[in-house]
């Protein structure tokens, strides 16, 4: 049983620690959006007149850059968020950058991408505020042949080579961390193609992680199965020989993952409520911090009650705070009460920065609106903290 520890129970209560790097202005406009934001009608229509105004090339970049996009990104370049890298570092809060770039479908596109990625591993090596390289799947190859591979079925002769060309971008990629000593990051899809990706991910674990974990997977734990997978991936590592690295996180794919299994009529993957996942969660951080000799974590979640849990579980079995197979990791524009006390008070945690040109990040801000706007209370939480410092500063 987990015994919450006092001396960390309201740690991500202190709101002065939280916004310290936001100026006045920028607090006010962090309140502005995510009042914005609670209102859900007006998310679907922001939106869709969004997505119109690209499409058809309105001018409305600029106003998108300086409201939603400069909260939630780093820039539209690596350079153009070193000085968000450098201020995050003075507080304490490392960052992994991530090229946001999402829905291509082409060859050179994918090549791009990698290139994108071993640019940054390599530029990493230099910038110890760096210490993770990060990307998708789909970043790398077409979703169709992951879902093909995933469900075994048969690839046509261009296809196969589409398939020996992904391999062979994770293996550059992967070697290139492990040569620069740079930890990566392996985003997780939706189910009926994430077979395939764990498979390829596993091998680039047995290759590379023969000493420590240098390539982490991702556990979505909405879905029902995972501890069942962690527990025999343990077991295979262990005879192997090679560490393990996972990203924790509850997942961001549910409604997609409960239709399709509707259309489909399968059994959906995903846990039967909200209480189920929480509990899956918690219970797959609980065993990778009970095994950590043999494998690493990095836990991506904005649950303040999962953080609390897992940081009881740590003074619990005696883990140092900062002890380097355990990382905390919310994303850039949210849950800054929990990056930056948890900084404060000594552990090791990084900020997901994405970044890339307005137009091409616009899938992802517009389901972080999403997300905000549907997960019960993580924007009133968010909210209610930006109006207690407000009140602290008598703004």
């Amino acid at each position: 049983m987990i015994i919450e520890s006092m001396t960390t129970k309201r740690l991500f209560d202190n709101t002065e620690t939280a916004f310290k790097l936001k100026t006045d202005a920028q607090l006010e406009r962090s309140y502005f959006l995510f009042k914005m934001i609670a209102n859900e009608p007006l998310v679907k229509i922001g939106t869709a007149v969004t997505k119109f105004a690209l499409n058809v090339h309105l001018p409305v970049e600029g106003l998108i850059r300086s409201t939603v996009f400069d909260h939630f990104c780093g820039g539209v370049n690596e350079k153009d968020c070193m000085p968000v890298v450098d201020n995050l570092m003075e507080a304490r809060v490392y960052s992994v950058l991530d090229y946001s770039v999402e829905g291509k479908e082409e060859a050179a596109q994918f090549d791009a991408t990698m290139e994108k990625v071993v640019e940054l591993t390599q530029f990493a090596e230099k910038k110890p505020a760096m210490p993770f390289s990060v990307f998708k799947p789909t970043g790398l190859g077409k979703f169709k042949i992951w879902q093909k591979v995933t469900e075994h079925q048969d690839l046509s002769n261009l296809e196969a080579q589409e398939w020996k060309h992904i391999q062979e971008r994770y293996e550059t990629i992967c070697r290139e961390a492990y040569e620069r000593n740079i930890q990566l990051l392996i985003d997780a899809e939706e189910t009926w193609m994430q077979d395939a990706a764990d498979a390829l991910c596993e091998q680039m674990m047995e290759r590379y992680n023969s000493q420590k974990a240098v390539v982490f997977n991702t556990l979505q734990c909405y879905r029902w199965d995972r501890l069942e997978y962690l527990k025999a991936i343990h077991e295979r590592s262990k005879r192997k020989g090679y560490k393990l690295g996972f990203k924790v996180v509850r997942g961001a794919y549910m409604e997609k993952e409960h239709d399709r299994a509707d259309e489909k009529d399968y059994t959906t993957p995903i846990c039967a409520n909200k209480a189920a996942t929480d509990v899956n969660f918690d219970s797959v951080v609980a065993y990778i911090l009970e095994h950590l000799d043999d494998i690493s974590l990095f836990l991506g979640s904005h649950n303040e009650e999962s953080t609390y849990k897992a940081l009881a579980l740590m003074e619990q079995l005696g883990i140092e705070k900062n002890d380097p197979r355990v990382w905390f990791g919310q994303l850039y524009g949210m849950s800054d009460h929990i990056t930056y006390n948890l900084a404060e008070a000594g552990y090791n945690v990084a900020k997901y920065i994405p970044f890339g040109p307005v137009k091409d990040v616009m899938p992802y801000l517009i389901r972080r609106a999403e997300e905000n706007t549907s997960v019960a209370g993580q924007t009133s939480r968010e909210l209610e903290l930006l109006k207690k410092e407000r009140h602290r500063r008598g703004l």
